[in-house]
């Protein structure tokens, strides 16, 4: 686990911006922020990055299409990223554009590295490449009735190449990348991802093509054939030289958001990223072209890789937007709410492996989880202190059953989310929603005050009973309102203020204290305070608004 005080970098893959984003699109990147926001909240020194890729062939051929420049098609479809992003309050400390002018130098410098190390070399490439994902092998496609296809990409078509390009010598680090494998056997997880990326490893690595002929949409590759600089006197880059393969200058982003090769203090900082959070279908470019490319350019590999599923439509096909199929996440934060989409989606879909969902999956668990069991836990919390305490807030009792519970909910929550188990995490932290609304059913508050009323010993012995309950399912609810504050970022300061309680944290979740000194039961059980009026936090949804997949 990162200890307090440490520094904690993370990132998304970019994806492609060739389109609107769909929610499946968006899911690692809730994920990747909740995980951000809780790593400030323990007040580790953290760096969240995510951005958009934008020199794929398919770009220069989609702007085409439409009669426009690469770089407005981008602009436009870049706009749509960061807005869906806004909307599910996604707060990254950088979102990166492949066309920024930093990455620019970063990519050309990895290359010159590369070449200087002795790890590229000119060659002949001969065979299919998938406008989407790349050059792929012959064990790479599929042959199917209607032809040759990607089968990451089967509507995109494939285009037969031959072309003189530069080669990466991928295959003159096997034996380290199994050696590193071996030694740091948490670098891919789960477990199942590392022992598929480590069988692709033995198989025998190829060396792979890092150029494109052409000299259009990308940035331009820095060395000649002669091996000199692509650089002209008149300070053009000489298109002859091509341009560096996408997926070589993708990679390649998460060096440049940690400053390199600008920023060489602020790369010794961030670097090497603690956690690269994809999708399983880029597993082997992460895991094994991108260790190489590093050691390559004398630089450390990132500590962990965490690999997730796929959503799945029903059926089990992938969602995707070549296929349309797919919740466009504005209709699903206006149907839910930007808290009500962020918890669905990482409650309903595992972040370890692929999941199928529906429209009405996600509707089931928000009315569950957060009308029924969590929004009315603390609706009938904060209404029954207003009326039976006239407001006051009680204090935590020091001996109660949801004390041990909480004591044994926390690292248990706390394993699980650093260990990228979101859908775990909530699974638990919900365990604990129950358990103080058992308490409300066992104890019954409006009985006890009934009693209080009729007065005489029994009187006494409710008021300080409703006391110690009330006082406990207030606490129950700053906690799980703290804790799943990653989650629910918009929803958990309303919670706290409802109680009584000043919301300590920014909005991106840095700039208060510790977490988990927070997170002590009755960490602030000394402290008078004025409960405030409930107000409903999520509607139960009675008609069921239309949001099917696209």
């Amino acid at each position: 686990m990162i200890e307090k005080g440490r520094r904690f970098y993370l990132t998304t893959a970019i994806a492609y911006a060739n389109n609107q984003p769909g929610l499946h699109t968006l899911y690692e990147v809730i994920g990747a922020d909740v995980i951000a926001r809780w790593h400030r909240m323990l007040g580790d020194d953290t760096r969240f990055l995510t951005g958009t890729d934008e020199h794929s062939v398919n770009i220069a051929q989609r702007a085409a299409e439409e009669g426009i420049e690469p770089r407005a098609f981008v602009d436009e479809k870049v706009g749509l990223f960061r807005s869906s992003e806004r909307l599910l309050g996604i707060n990254p400390d950088r979102f990166i554009r492949t066309t920024d002018p930093d990455h620019f130098r970063a990519a050309q410098e990895m290359v010159r590295r590369a070449y200087a190390n002795g790890d590229i070399y000119l060659g002949a490439y001969e065979g299919w490449y998938c406008p989407n994902e790349g050059f792929r092998s012959a064990s790479e496609v599929v042959e199917t009735a209607r032809g040759t296809i990607c089968p990451n990409h089967p509507d995109v078509p494939l285009q037969w190449l031959t072309e003189r390009n530069w080669f990466f010598r991928l295959s003159a680090y096997q034996a380290r990348l199994e050696r590193h494998f071996a030694e740091h056997p948490d670098f891919v997880q789960p477990d199942y991802r590392r022992n598929e990326m480590l069988g692709f490893i033995r198989q025998g690595l190829e060396d792979f093509s890092i150029s494109r002929a052409s000299g259009g949409w990308g940035i331009p590759f820095p060395i000649a054939e002669n091996g000199e600089s692509s650089l002209m006197a008149d300070g053009r880059w000489d298109p002859e030289a091509g341009t560096i393969y996408v997926w070589y200058d993708a990679l390649i982003n998460y060096i440049t958001g940690a400053g390199f090769p600008d920023d060489p203090d602020a790369f010794a900082h961030w670097w090497p990223a603690d956690l690269h959070v994809i999708g399983k279908d880029i597993a082997r470019f992460h895991t094994v072209y991108w260790p190489a490319m590093l050691w390559s350019a004398g630089l450390e590999a990132p500590r962990r890789v965490w690999v997730h599923g796929w959503l799945l439509v029903k059926g089990g096909e992938r969602m995707s937007k070549s296929r349309g199929n797919f919740f466009d996440p504005n209709d699903v934060v206006t149907a839910l709410g930007s808290d009500g989409a962020r918890y669905v989606t990482l409650a309903e879909v595992a972040f370890d492996r692929d999941t199928e969902v529906s429209w009405e999956s996600f509707i089931r668990r928000y009315n569950a989880d957060l009308a029924n069991d969590f929004g009315n836990l603390v609706n009938r919390t904060v209404s029954m202190a207003n009326r039976y305490l006239a407001g006051e807030r009680p204090g935590a009792s020091d001996g109660g059953s949801l004390r041990f519970v909480w004591e044994k909910t926390l690292p248990v929550y706390r394993s699980q989310l650093e260990g990228c188990l979101l859908h775990a995490a909530l699974a638990t932290l919900w365990e604990f929603v129950g358990a103080a609304n058992r308490l409300v059913d066992a104890e019954k508050p409006w009985e006890l005050a009934k009693a209080i009323k009729l007065g005489g010993p029994d009187g006494e012995s409710a008021s300080l009973r409703l006391s110690a309950v009330l006082g406990d399912l207030v606490e129950a609810c700053r906690l799980i309102a703290l804790a799943g504050a990653p989650f629910l970022p918009a929803t958990a300061p309303r919670i706290l203020a409802q109680l009584g309680y000043a919301w300590p944290y920014a909005n991106d979740g840095n700039g208060g204290p510790p977490v988990l000194g927070e997170l002590s039961w009755a960490a602030h059980g000394g402290e008078a305070g004025q409960m405030e009026q409930p107000e409903p936090l999520f509607p139960r949804l009675s008609v069921e608004p239309d949001a099917t997949p696209a």
